[in-house]
């Protein structure tokens, strides 16, 4: 867990291989350490990032860079964290938000949310958890809408009805499964880490386990795939996550 425990403002982190960089992360913080805690995160995850310790230089860097997505303290200098969120979304309404902050009473929550953050992550963070619910939030605004009947291999999935058939026959799925696989076809030949999953189909508040994720995935290769010891659908990526391919 990271609890607050340098970077000059503006400065952007440089990556190691520019074909690989994913975009731009701006990160409006105050403390120097954090700064560096942060800016590491991303870096490594292939992002360029922004750093601005008061709220004008954030918001100055917002206007210039027009970041794929800011994590933002609510505790600032200059202007408040609760006002940049604002300003923020009135300037790009599509750009993700979350929120860092120490500060969880709920109604502080609600409260961000209603002014547009995407997402809220309390102080002490695990930074798995923060890197995967910033890519989740950059992938909801990029995510084409799925179409209502999908077809891969001799599946066809009717989500709005919530059939299934394998090869003209009738497949038993839970509403559980259809959420999985529904988020799979959203997101082709992406990797998806267990936390992402676990996150964006589970929710962090239900409190699964990582095992849960396996037995999910198993059930659906032995429901979906033609031979589910050797899937070629539902594919483990070692070391990684879990990948699908139609």
């Amino acid at each position: 867990m990271v609890s607050g425990t340098e970077l000059m403002e503006g400065y952007a982190a440089p990556h190691a291989d520019a074909s690989s960089n994913l975009g731009t992360i701006l990160i409006v913080e105050d403390d120097p350490r954090m700064q560096k805690v942060l800016r590491r995160m991303f870096a490594e995850e292939h992002y360029t990032v922004f750093v601005a310790g008061d709220g004008q230089t954030a918001l100055d860097l917002f206007r210039k860079e027009r970041p794929l997505a800011v994590v933002l303290d609510l505790i600032l200098p200059r202007i408040s964290g609760r006002e940049l969120c604002q300003m923020f979304k009135s300037i790009s309404n599509q750009t993700p938000i979350v929120v860092l902050s120490a500060i969880s009473e709920v109604v502080d929550k609600v409260l961000l949310l209603e002014l547009g953050a995407d997402d809220y992550v309390t102080k002490p963070f695990s930074p798995r958890e923060l890197t995967a619910r910033v890519q989740a939030a950059i992938r909801r605004q990029r995510k084409p809408a799925t179409p209502t009947l999908y077809r891969f291999g001799d599946c066809e999935i009717d989500f709005k009805s919530m059939n299934a058939r394998s090869n003209g026959n009738p497949l038993v799925l839970t509403a559980h499964e259809f959420k999985l696989l529904k988020f799979f076809t959203e997101n082709v030949d992406m990797v998806l880490t267990r936390e992402v999953l676990l996150n964006e189909v589970w929710g962090y508040n239900s409190y699964p386990t990582t095992r849960t994720v396996d037995n999910q995935i198993l059930k659906l290769r032995q429901k979906l795939e033609p031979d589910p010891a050797n899937p070629k659908h539902l594919l483990t990526i070692y070391g990684a996550g879990y990948k699908f391919v139609p």
